[in-house]
C-alpha cells in the first residue's frame, strides 16, 4: 500500500453483463476500482479507519487473483487480519489529514463453476447464524410468518426459497426510507427499503423458522453500489452447506454475483468504519467502476474484453 493511485479499469471495454447466457457459463473474470473519499471541512487527528473491502483470498468458488490498494495520506501503521467470519481486515492508522482522505481499492475476481463447492459448517458453528441480533430480531409479525412458513414447507430447502419469495413480495425497493440501523421489523412494517432491509428480513425470518442464515455481503454486476443478499445453511452430507438466495431479486445468485465479507448482518461486514479526533464529522463519497473482463461457456466459447485508448 502506498499513497499513489492504484491503476483504475479507466482504459477496459467491459464485456455487456446483459447478454451473458448465466445459465451456462462456467468461468468469469471481474475487474473492480473503487474509490473511498471522506471530505471534512478542517484537518483530522488520529484517525483509525477499518475497512472491508477485499475479500478473502478464497470463497468457495470465488479466487482473489490481484488486489492493490492505496491511501491518501499515507498511513503510519497497516494492519491486516481475519475476522472470526474468514473476512479481510485492513486497520489503518493516520496521525494527521488536511480534510481530504482517500482510499482506492483494485481488485480482480475469478469464479468457476468446476471450483464450486459451498462453504459448510457444522451445527454447533451454525448456531451464531441462528441467534438474532438488533438488526435481525424479530417481532410477533415475524413469528407468525416464520412458523406459517415453517408449517407449509416440505423441505428446509423449500422453506428458504418460500421465505426468499415472501420477502421479495413484502418489500419494494425504494432509497431514502431506510438507514443501515433499520431492523428487519421496522422494515417489514415499512414494507419497502434497500437491499440491506431485504436481506435483514429474510435474515429475520429464517432464523425464528429455525434455519441458521449469514449476511452476504458484495457486489453484483450492474449495479452502482454494493448489494447484499443471504447464505442460508441446509443439511447436506458434510454437514451444513451454504446456499445463496437474493431476496431483493428473487433468485439464487449466480457466478456474477462478487463476495466481500460474511457476518450476522450488515454491523459485522460495514465497508468502512472507524474513529478519529476532530470537533466535526466528514462526507463520504464512493465511486466504482467494475464489470467482467472474461467469460467462458460450457461449450468452450469465450468472450474478451477490449482495451479503448
Amino acid at each position: 500500500m502506498n499513497n499513489s493511485s492504484v491503476s483504475g479499469s479507466q482504459h477496459i471495454e467491459f464485456i455487456d453483463y446483459r447478454v451473458v447466457d448465466w445459465a451456462n457459463v462456467r468461468r468469469i473474470r471481474t475487474h473492480f476500482y473503487q474509490r473511498f473519499e471522506y471530505v471534512y471541512p478542517g484537518p483530522i487527528y488520529n484517525l483509525k479507519q477499518r475497512l472491508m473491502i477485499v475479500p478473502a483470498d478464497r470463497f468457495g468458488a470465488q479466487q482473489l487473483l490481484d488486489h492493490q490498494l492505496a491511501a491518501n495520506p499515507s498511513p503510519l501503521a497497516i494492519r491486516q487480519i481475519a475476522d472470526s467470519f474468514g473476512n479481510r481486515v485492513l486497520e489503518l492508522e493516520v496521525p494527521e489529514a488536511d480534510c481530504v482522505v482517500s482510499f482506492e481499492v483494485r481488485m480482480i475476481v475469478e469464479s468457476a463453476l468446476h471450483d464450486l463447492h459451498k462453504p459448510a459448517l457444522s451445527p454447533a458453528d451454525a448456531q451464531c447464524f441462528l441467534d438474532s441480533t438488533p438488526l435481525t430480531m424479530p417481532n410477533s409479525e415475524i413469528h407468525v410468518i416464520a412458523h406459517q412458513m415453517r408449517s407449509q414447507a416440505t423441505t428446509d430447502h423449500d422453506l428458504a426459497l418460500h421465505i426468499n419469495n415472501f420477502v421479495y413480495n413484502a418489500m419494494r425497493y425504494k432509497s431514502g426510507v431506510t438507514t443501515v440501523s433499520t431492523s428487519a421489523a421496522e422494515a417489514l412494517m415499512l414494507g419497502q427499503g434497500l437491499c440491506q432491509d431485504y436481506a435483514h428480513l429474510m435474515l429475520a425470518i429464517c432464523r425464528a423458522a429455525g434455519l441458521p442464515a449469514r449476511y452476504v455481503s458484495g457486489h453484483l454486476l450492474g449495479e452502482g453500489g454494493s448489494h447484499a443478499w443471504v447464505e442460508v445453511f441446509l443439511p447436506a452430507a458434510s454437514g451444513l452447506s451454504a446456499f445463496a438466495f437474493d431476496p431483493t431479486n428473487k433468485r439464487q445468485p449466480h457466478l456474477g454475483y462478487v463476495i466481500v465479507a460474511v457476518g450476522r448482518d450488515y454491523h459485522d461486514v460495514s465497508p468502512t468504519s472507524g474513529s478519529f479526533t476532530a470537533p466535526y464529522g466528514g462526507q463520504l463519497t464512493v465511486s466504482k467502476r467494475a464489470g467482467l473482463t472474461q467469460v467462458e461457456y460450457l461449450n468452450g466459447d469465450t468472450l474478451h474484453s477490449s482495451l479503448v485508448s
